[in-house]
């Protein structure tokens, strides 16, 4: 008799630890349908106007839109999240395809200068079949992002929400499905193993990937096996530089914006602060009163087993010679909570340091100058960004010349412009994951040449 059992995903509150629901895992067979199924509907929708595919694109941000509280309340169950910040990421999202669906019918190659009785020039079509990988901690506006670019330049997309929140990909996929033909965006779930299988996968074209550091590593073998290009964000370990000309308190209240906002869930916190001496005694004490701030309302962490990753790189610290000014203990509550945390006497070899923590934890470095904290700010696996506090054009211009990661902020730990994009590097991912240069990932460029017909000898002598 067959074993008719399915594997199931149990999806845990973050806030209690209760079970909230669970979805069954995709199997391999599962998965290789879903590709295939993508691989035929493909031509067909790569086939249909710019226009018309960005018009789809439009209904579907509509949908989202209107059933935006619903899927917020499904973020804030699956993840921790408030409810205002999860619509706000939702909003996001739905914005995100709005721009695409505009940038999408106007994205267009170029004419190449060749023979005058010949015509040249490149044109961008859809790679295919895209995978897209995407994570927990800002699930419908990261994969809002991914999924619009990609459909709107005539790609298939098998997408594959985060384990951590698969009924937020679930029911996203249930607003968006039918406003495109049938195949051309499905959804699965699963863990690791799913995602493992789709990524080496030798019907794929491109995987989208935003995530951790170890698992972007592992799509980009898998892709470098098949030959599909991968697109990844993954970890970051940003610094944050306090000059010795900034206000102390306004700079600490950045600090703690960067390192506990989304309990400091974000690939773009502020993981390590390196601060002039000149200041440093204020700004620890501002630092100090803004984490007991942070603390009256804290919001818990994805679950228990990153709340152990958290609190490890905290007591490894803490061993090595840190001193906790605020928090760095586990709370003795229900649920995956974990204090907004103070570490003074931070050095270079420290965990804390030297990896990702993603967690509400700010280490900070005294350092006796500007250029010694950019020095040490500089020496990273990672690439993803970093931010400067500083009065100084001088030194700002100083430090975005010698930080090497794609996004360099002066005098904000966040912001920036609609449509802009960054290429991460080194450990943190290769590619742009947003603004208009990632319709030029979702794409590959055809040159065609078109040359004159030559009439032949034989028609030549009829003429004459």
């Amino acid at each position: 008799m067959t074993d008719m059992r399915v594997e199931a995903l149990d999806v845990h509150s973050p806030v209690d630890g209760q079970l909230i629901g669970w979805l069954p895992v995709a199997t391999d067979e599962d998965v290789a349908g879903s590709v295939l199924t993508a691989r035929e509907a493909q031509p067909g929708w790569a086939a249909t106007p710019a226009t018309e595919r960005g018009t789809a694109l439009k209904a579907a941000a509509a949908s989202i839109r209107a059933q935006a509280n619903d899927l917020a309340n499904v973020v804030r169950s699956e993840t921790g999240r408030s409810f205002a910040s999860a619509r706000d990421g939702v909003l996001a999202g739905v914005s995100t395809l709005e721009q695409y669906a505009e940038l999408g019918p106007v994205h267009r190659g170029r004419s190449l200068l060749g023979a005058y009785d010949a015509a040249d020039f490149m044109v961008p079509e859809p790679r295919g079949v895209v995978v897209v990988l995407t994570p927990w901690n800002d699930p419908v506006a990261v994969s809002c992002g991914l999924l619009g670019a990609a459909l709107v330049t005539g790609n298939a997309v098998v997408h594959k929400p985060s384990e951590r929140c698969p009924h937020t990909g679930v029911l996203l996929a249930q607003l968006m499905v039918d406003h495109f033909p049938p195949g051309v965006l499905q959804s699965l779930t699963g863990g690791g193993a799913v995602g493992a299988t789709l990524a080496s996968s030798p019907h794929v074209d491109l995987v989208a990937h935003v995530g951790g550091t170890a698992t972007g590593r592992s799509i980009a073998a898998a892709c470098a096996a098949t030959g599909a290009k991968a697109l990844l964000e993954n970890g970051g370990n940003d610094p944050l530089l306090v000059d010795a000309d900034v206000d102390p308190v306004w700079a600490a209240g950045q600090a703690a914006l960067g390192a506990f906002t989304n309990a400091g869930q974000l690939c773009t916190s502020v993981e390590r602060i390196f601060v002039h001496q000149a200041v440093a005694e204020q700004f620890l004490a501002a630092l100090c009163d803004e984490a007991r701030r942070w603390n009256t309302d804290p919001q818990p962490l994805v679950d228990v087993r990153l709340r152990e990753h958290v609190h490890a790189h905290v007591a490894e610290a803490v061993a090595d010679g840190a001193e906790p000014l605020v928090g760095g203990e586990v709370p003795e509550r229900e649920g995956a909570y974990y204090p907004a945390t103070v570490l003074n006497h931070c050095t270079p070899d420290m965990r804390v340091m030297r990896e990702e923590t993603f967690g509400p934890v700010a280490p900070v470095r005294v350092v006796p100058s500007f250029e010694e904290g950019l020095a040490e700010a500089c020496v990273d696996e990672h690439g993803l960004a970093a931010t400067v506090l500083t009065a100084s054009m001088a030194h700002a211009q100083q430090a975005w010349r010698a930080l090497p990661v794609g996004t360099v902020k002066v005098n904000s730990v966040f912001g920036g412009a609609p449509g802009g994009a960054a290429q991460p590097r080194r450990m943190s991912g290769t590619g742009f994951g947003y603004g208009p240069e990632l319709l030029d990932e979702m794409t590959t460029v055809k040159v065609v040449h078109v040359g004159q017909i030559q009439p032949s000898s034989q028609a030549n002598r009829a003429a004459s």
